[in-house]
């Protein structure tokens, strides 16, 4: 019983959390929605494991944890995709930036018969 009132205390610090950091996380409103729907989820869960089962009998798995733990699995995968994209776009505002940096920082190219300030060599 005590495990119960830790969970659904975390869980709901956790979605807190999670809803406050709006200027820091860049996130869009249906992600905020599933991760709030997934917490409530969970607390539902922890509350009443009995109804979980349930409803894994109703779509054909064995267990309420079986449940539980495929639904893990897929936000994991969805969020590990979600992050690895991320970075991959972060990487290549990187590499544009440095470009236009390294571009706009460019000496023009030094002839010939000029030394590096212009002036002549002899």
């Amino acid at each position: 019983m005590l495990i119960q009132y830790i969970l659904v205390v975390f869980s709901f610090a956790v979605l807190l959390l999670f809803l406050r950091k709006r200027g820091t996380t860049k996130s869009a409103a249906s992600v905020k929605l599933a991760f709030m729907l997934f917490v409530v989820f969970g607390i539902y869960a922890v509350l009443r494991p009995g109804d979980v089962t349930v409803v894994a009998g109703w779509l054909g798995v064995g267990r309420g944890t079986d449940l539980l733990l495929y639904a893990l699995v897929v936000v994991f995968t969805f969020t590990t995709l979600n992050a690895y994209l991320r970075f991959k776009e972060l990487e290549l505002r990187y590499a544009r930036l440095a470009r236009a940096i390294a571009l706009r920082q460019a000496e023009p190219p030094v002839s010939a018969g000029q030394g590096p300030a212009g002036a002549e060599r002899s």
